[in-house]
């Protein structure tokens, strides 16, 4: 190999760690400028790195049941590179579909949602929670419940609808004791994940658009908790648009995806996204 193409290939290699770099200090600046205090440099790198994954890695969404989550991986990814593979303009009427269940009596399928301003309902209005999907083995550890009943369509997001799916001005409440519409979901990933999604859809309907939002737990083969749930959503005018893969996982847990049985595992980590 010539001497010009050995230094052509360490100059590239040298540029790349260059830019590497810099970014990081980029980002460590914005960190600090925006009153952050990590407590040391391990912390600005850890923080730095998972939001470098959230917006590098990317995965096609029939390859998601496939995944496995390991300890300290990021919570969630994004799906064809965080953009909706759903057609704006197939927004007629707002309802939501239900699918039926599978043969598992999972909510396998997912479901699809056309949305406006006038589903948003608020907190005062959630009823006793009863329905206990496939997979449901509560336990508590230090106190608090490990799993929640996943609400694929959020009944934040779905007042007016009835259990058919469509709208009925009187059910203000939402849709929220529908088997079709749950899943068992860990706490962790319904109340630290899935709702930073659910709150970008509500804003959204706050401001008046139109928003189609498809949710869909992934299950591994015959499997009765879901590894997973596939997020995706896109406004009318196209101002919202996030397509995500949320694990369903939980920090200090380790579940068995075959029942949903579940035992304590102090190692297993779950940064917060």
């Amino acid at each position: 190999m010539s001497q010009h193409k050995k230094y052509h290939r360490r100059k590239k290699s040298t540029l790349g760690l260059k830019s590497i770099v810099s970014l990081i200090v980029i980002l460590a600046g914005m960190w600090f400028g925006l009153g952050q205090q990590p407590t040391s440099l391990n912390s600005i790198v850890s923080q730095i790195s998972s939001s470098l994954f959230h917006t590098s890695k990317s995965v096609p969404s029939d390859q998601l049941a496939k995944l496995d989550y390991h300890s300290g991986d990021p919570s969630y990814i994004f799906v064809n590179h965080n953009k909706a593979q759903l057609d704006p303009n197939s927004w007629k009427t707002n309802k939501v579909i239900y699918a039926n269940l599978d043969n598992f009596n999972r909510t396998s399928t997912g479901n699809l949602a056309y949305l406006e301003p006038r589903n948003v309902v608020s907190d005062e209005n959630r009823v006793r929670q009863y329905v206990e999907p496939t997979a449901w083995h509560q336990k508590f550890v230090n106190g608090q419940p490990i799993i929640n009943r996943g609400h694929l369509i959020a009944y934040s997001i779905s007042g007016g609808i009835s259990s058919s799916g469509q709208y009925q001005p009187n059910d203000i409440s939402g849709d929220q004791n529908n088997p079709k519409n749950l899943f068992t979901q860990t706490s962790f990933s319904n109340q630290r994940i899935q709702t930073i999604f659910e709150s970008k859809i509500r804003e959204s309907l706050r401001k008046g658009n139109k928003v189609i939002f498809f949710a869909k737990p992934i299950f591994r083969g015959n499997e009765l908790m879901a590894r997973g749930i596939h997020l995706e959503a896109i406004s009318t005018n196209r101002s919202l648009n996030f397509n995500v893969y949320l694990f369903n996982v939980q920090p200090n847990v380790q579940f068995d995806y075959a029942t949903g049985r579940s035992h304590i595992d102090r190692s297993m980590t779950v940064p917060e996204p």
